[in-house]
């Protein structure tokens, strides 16, 4: 085995579902020798919790496993917890813990033990009741990979989106969409898709800012003085870029059937039609790292944690699509 065809898997905050996805996985055999970096204890508490009969195989760094874990097997690191986990209940206590395990999986990644990582959702407002500043898994791991821009792509079969602008209130976002922004941001993702994803030239559909895409300048001018002259510039170092189309009716086969990725610019102009379309069996990838890191879809569901009523397809998704970009970028 070599070092690119290990992953790490973290379970995020471990009051939520992301122990339970990971015990779940584990009743089936992956392709992949997957180590999960959490608690040990708090693995096996919850799968007794949950009545799954999951061996726990411990691991560590200069004693990697070799090959994929048999099915009903678990290979894991083991991280300490700072205080006990009772499931559905937040704890500021263990938030040093849940960025104890990204650093773990994102500098495996950096120094070639991990060939990616795969996250389980976070709390953020706990992390940060306990004092530490936290905005997000992206955020974090850009500044542990000492990366300048990162790029938000959700996929699901069939549909990649991502977003120029990410978390902004909606009456900041025009401000944002900026020459430089939207040419750094359509630059990684082009640079991604063929690097990451193996895709020769990929045809990128880009979004109109305004409803119509501004209709030749009634409705808003960000198209005509902004997006425009932008795309020609970028079509200009070879990138293939249609648009800008009206959002409205871009997202139809017409358009879509012909393209590898559409970019959106914001959060809510894309996403909700990703979501439509695949939630459930989703995946959120950050493009622009050194690294490759994909997560769910979904958040820590704290009311379904310990119960056994969950859905891992979003995590299944992110484990393929992790292998997928690791063969594709080797």
């Amino acid at each position: 085995m070599t070092a690119s065809s290990l992953f790490a898997l973290t379970p995020g905050e471990p009051a939520g579902i992301g122990p339970d996805l990971c015990l779940v996985l584990a009743r089936t055999a992956q392709p992949q020798p997957i180590v999960v970096i959490a608690s040990e204890k708090l693995l096996a508490e919850r799968a007794q919790r949950l009545g799954l009969n999951i061996r726990l195989i411990s691991c560590e760094p200069g004693d990697w496993p070799r090959q994929a874990a048999p099915a009903g097997s678990l290979y894991v690191w083991d991280t300490p917890l700072a205080a006990p986990v009772v499931a559905g209940r937040l704890d500021p206590a263990n938030a040093a813990y849940v960025l104890e395990t990204l650093i773990r999986a994102g500098q495996g990644c950096i120094d070639g033990a991990f060939a990616g990582m795969i996250t389980a959702p976070v709390h953020k407002g706990v992390i940060n009741e306990a004092g530490i500043a936290f905005s997000g898994h992206t955020e974090f791991l850009a500044e542990l990979t000492q990366t300048e821009q990162v790029v938000m792509m959700l996929a699901t079969r069939g549909l990649r989106v991502a977003l120029v602008t990410t978390h902004l209130p909606l009456k900041d976002v025009a401000a944002a969409i900026t020459a430089e922004r939207l040419s750094r941001v359509a630059r990684i993702l082009d640079a991604d898709l063929r690097g990451k994803f193996g895709i020769a030239r990929p045809r990128i559909l880009v979004c109109g800012l305004n409803p119509h895409a501004g209709e030749g300048g009634h409705l808003g001018r960000e198209e005509i003085e902004v997006i425009e002259p932008t795309l020609e510039t970028l079509r200009g170092e070879g990138l293939d870029l249609i648009g800008p189309l009206p959002a409205d009716t871009l997202f139809t086969p017409k358009h879509l059937d012909a393209c590898d990725a559409v970019l959106a610019m914001y959060h809510d102009q894309g996403l909700p039609v990703l979501k439509y379309k695949g939630f459930g069996a989703a995946v959120n990838v950050t493009l622009g790292l050194p690294i490759i890191r994909t997560s769910v879809d979904h958040g820590t569901a704290l009311d379904l944690a310990g119960t056994g009523r969950i859905d891992s397809g979003s995590l299944q998704v992110a484990l393929e699509t992790a292998y997928e970009m690791a063969a594709s970028k080797a």
